[in-house]
């Protein structure tokens, strides 16, 4: 698809609420989570006595393709601006797993100072900065938030600031050839015009190249009631007989995939050009698999709503009793997805006194929608709180060993999803 196509495409499936991958009607729904404000939208003092916009949060599934999709209710650059507040170094972590990614690709692949490598939606330089140390010099990043990127390019990593696209493929091919390596992590839900995206990275990758990409698996969505993960930045939500669907329709090839933890159980799927690679038995099992669950049946999606009702219901009743004990609660953490679970579950700071977090570009600000101060972690330490809710539920082994010692003043951590669960510190794994 080239640009002109894929740009008439997107055209036509924002007027018409279509599906982004197949243009099929949407009209069977995932889940309905209300009006919420943009994630990642903190807000300062001034700001919260303003009125904020909120936007619907009603997931639809495509019985065509199978794609689990939002309506584009607000356009990326309305998202992903100049002062973006998500940097990926923050978490420890995932610059880790990072790092690890860059020594298997490399070893896999054959890498070396010759190759081409393209990360999209490269952050802070998180990922490119480890494959230096490997002899992997000729990378490039892709990134649309001008902040994360300088940081990027204060490591020495050349970057583009600029959305993906089949055009902006087309000018890095023009400039330093096709890619031997095209990655991108947790970047493939947060793309609205999926078929520009997809055929921009057809489009550089070289021939007998490989493309991963790494996104929350929406097995572990449903399974786990992982709503939180729904927000207005994620446009897609992926399984991987979608995935199968978007290769064909680029004419690339699914060749392989690996399940792994991150982000509460993601997929790490290797694309390919046609012909270049064979199937592995991997994906054909995966496949198998979701469609012995369900995932082609509206079935299973029909029942998810309930469920999504029923993890709210626990979390507030553990909060409202908490309270009436007369326990004080705070937060760690300020992620996008807190900010989903807190406006669709009403929290705010009638049942939490304020958050924590890392990141100082949250500092003295206020979460979206619910006005909850963020404030630095040694905060936390002064408050002594009776429960920390862990809101980058993801991160929870991360965040318990940094903050063990809240047991000392009989501190117990509260995890929310799948459902509110006590974590005892003496006794955490």
């Amino acid at each position: 698809m080239n640009a002109q196509s894929a740009t008439e495409f997107s055209a036509a499936h924002k007027a018409s609420g279509a599906c982004r991958l197949c243009g099929a009607g949407l009209k069977h729904s995932l889940v309905d989570l209300g009006k919420s404000p943009l994630c990642e939208t903190f807000l300062d003092a001034a700001q919260i006595d303003m009125m904020e916009p909120f936007f619907p949060l009603h997931v639809l599934v495509c019985d065509a393709c199978w794609l689990v999709q939002l309506k584009e209710y607000v356009a990326a650059d309305g998202i992903f601006t100049e002062h973006y507040p998500y940097f990926s170094s923050y978490s420890t972590s995932w610059v880790e797993h990072a790092r690890r990614y860059c020594e298997m690709i490399t070893k896999r692949r054959g890498l070396n100072d010759k190759s081409f490598v393209v990360e999209i939606a490269c952050n802070d330089g998180y990922l490119l900065q480890h494959f230096a140390p490997l002899g992997v010099t000729n990378i490039m990043g892709v990134e649309p938030t001008a902040n994360t990127a300088e940081v990027a390019k204060s490591k020495g990593i050349p970057v583009t600031v600029d959305f993906f696209g089949v055009a902006l493929a087309e000018k890095l091919e023009a400039e330093k050839g096709k890619a031997d390596l095209i990655l991108g992590n947790n970047v493939l839900a947060h793309v609205p015009d999926l078929n520009d995206f997809v055929g921009g990275a057809k489009t550089l990758l070289k021939q007998g190249g490989v493309i991963t990409f790494e996104f929350p698996h929406l097995q572990n969505l449903i399974e786990q009631n992982q709503f939180d993960t729904i927000y207005h930045e994620h446009f897609c939500y992926f399984s991987a007989i979608a995935i199968e669907a978007i290769a064909k329709k680029h004419g690339l090839i699914f060749f392989d995939v690996e399940e792994i933890p991150t982000h509460g159980g993601s997929l790490r799927v290797y694309l390919a050009h046609e012909g270049d690679e064979q199937v592995t038995q991997a994906v054909r099992d995966l496949i198998a698999r979701e469609e012995r669950l369900g995932y082609k049946s509206l079935e299973l999606y029909a029942a998810y709503d309930e469920q999504v009702k029923a993890t709210k219901r626990k979390l507030l009743t553990f909060l409202i009793e908490a309270k009436n004990a007369g326990k004080r609660v705070v937060g760690y953490g300020a992620p996008g997805k807190g900010n989903t679970l807190l406006n669709y579950c009403g929290i705010g700071t009638d049942f939490i006194d304020f958050t924590v977090d890392r990141n100082p570009h949250k500092h003295g600000r206020f979460t979206p929608g619910t006005h909850i101060p963020v404030l630095p972690v040694e905060a936390l330490d002064a408050a002594r709180p009776d429960y920390v809710l862990i809101l980058p539920w993801n991160l929870r082994k991360e965040i318990v060993a940094q903050m063990r010692h809240i047991g000392e003043w009989g501190g117990k951590f509260v995890v929310p999803i799948p459902e509110a669960t006590i974590i005892d510190p003496e006794h955490a794994q």
